[in-house]
């Protein structure tokens, strides 16, 4: 007599492979969380950071003013960007050249750069950087979607903003 098949070793079997494959995200995301931006505390970043910041600070992300010190950077914010994966800038292809490791740590560092400011905020950040990188509608939904699963936004995007 054939015994029925029960699924439950193998379903048990795939949630333990499914876990240890989440660990390997969540260490790289651990990893990230305590190495992010330390490139910043060191040269040539540092010096070109306290000089710029306190002025970034005082302006409106994505203003003509922001852009013009961000422009004035120069060599600190490159080898920042070089060096740190969750900015499009390290990527020849920009944001299509990420990772959704890379992606999770960038919207986390977009969420706290509008925590630094007075008028920062999240949903206006997004909707700047939808036409500044050129996200494409699925993955602006899934980064909005993110941000609002985490109760960071205090307004939605502009979805309708010209790209």
């Amino acid at each position: 007599m054939v015994m029925p098949y029960d699924s439950t070793p193998d379903t048990l079997r795939h949630s333990l492979r499914v876990a240890e494959l989440m660990g390997e995200l969540i260490k790289e995301l651990l990893d990230r969380s305590v190495r992010h931006d330390l490139s910043k505390t060191r040269e040539p970043e540092r010096a070109v950071y306290d000089k710029f910041v306190p002025s970034l600070r005082a302006t409106n992300y994505g203003s003509v003013e922001y852009l013009t010190l961000v422009e004035a950077m120069g060599e600190g914010l490159r080898h920042h960007y070089a060096h740190n994966r969750h900015h499009p800038e390290h990527f020849a292809n920009g944001i299509n050249g990420m990772t959704l490791v890379d992606l999770l740590e960038m919207l986390v560092d977009w969420k706290a750069a509008t925590e630094r400011t007075a008028h920062g905020d999240l949903a206006a950040s997004l909707t700047i950087n939808r036409e500044r990188f050129d996200i494409a509608p699925q993955l602006m939904d899934i980064l909005v979607n993110t941000a609002r699963h985490f109760g960071w936004l205090a307004a939605e995007p502009d979805h309708n903003a010209a790209s």
